[in-house]
């Protein structure tokens, strides 16, 4: 379990770090039902992840390892897929980023959060952890490798629930900061907010390469071994 844990702690950190769930959480726990929005934002996403995470743990596990141990071919096949699909995705967003980033823009449907309602921002959640470009890959990504790794059920279920809790610390942080941090609370969380508006596209450009240059070589490294 603990060589499993190494493989997807990195693809977790990467999830937590995902700039725009970051800024919709902020917003939301600006809104008047900011306190209870912000926890049903937070269990949609950690619901979001973990359905993910189980459907590949139940596509994967009858697949299995291979016969000498190594995890099966259709896991590299898809590991490889993935990190491509990252890659060319990251080039496409760096070519596109603000050359200032003060005149970066976040996503038009973020001016609509404080109309929503709970089961909306429920539903956001859900879906910025489940269909997010980043997020689904990475998230996909690592059910393959818990479940190719023929591990048993109850180590699979613990390994994905690390996975889950670590790329939802992003949204711990200005959770915890909103509920115990006083009145700086709000200066605080809106210095966070600005920075990563303003650095959003960057950051995942940044992400996408790097991340998917790793699936790409463990894909490639699994296929040749």
């Amino acid at each position: 379990m603990g060589h499993v844990l190494g493989d997807v702690l990195g693809v977790a950190a990467a999830v937590a770090v995902s700039p725009l769930p970051i800024i919709a959480v902020i917003l939301i726990l600006a809104t008047p039902r900011g306190r209870l929005n912000g926890v049903l934002f937070t269990f949609g996403w950690i619901l979001g992840l973990s359905a993910l995470g189980a459907v590949m743990l139940v596509i994967a596990s009858p697949a299995g390892a291979s016969s000498h141990g190594h995890p099966a071919a259709w896991a590299g096949a898809l590991k490889l897929a993935l990190g491509l699909f990252l890659l060319l995705f990251g080039a496409r967003r760096w070519h596109r980023r603000p050359k200032d980033p003060s005149q970066a823009r976040l996503p038009k449907w973020m001016g609509a959060i404080d109309r929503l309602t709970p089961v909306k921002v429920f539903a956001l959640g859900l879906a910025l952890a489940a269909l997010n470009a980043k997020n689904a890959p990475l998230t996909i990504a690592a059910g393959a490798t818990i479940g190719s790794a023929g591990l048993p059920v109850g180590q699979e279920i613990a390994s994905l629930a690390v996975f889950v809790v670590i790329a939802t610390c992003g949204l711990l942080a200005p959770l915890a900061v909103f509920l115990l941090g006083g009145e700086r609370a709000k200066a605080t969380l809106g210095d966070w907010k600005e920075w990563a508006a303003q650095h959003n596209v960057a950051v995942m450009a940044v992400l996408f390469f790097v991340l998917g240059l790793k699936l790409f070589g463990d894909g490639i490294s699994i296929l040749v071994s």
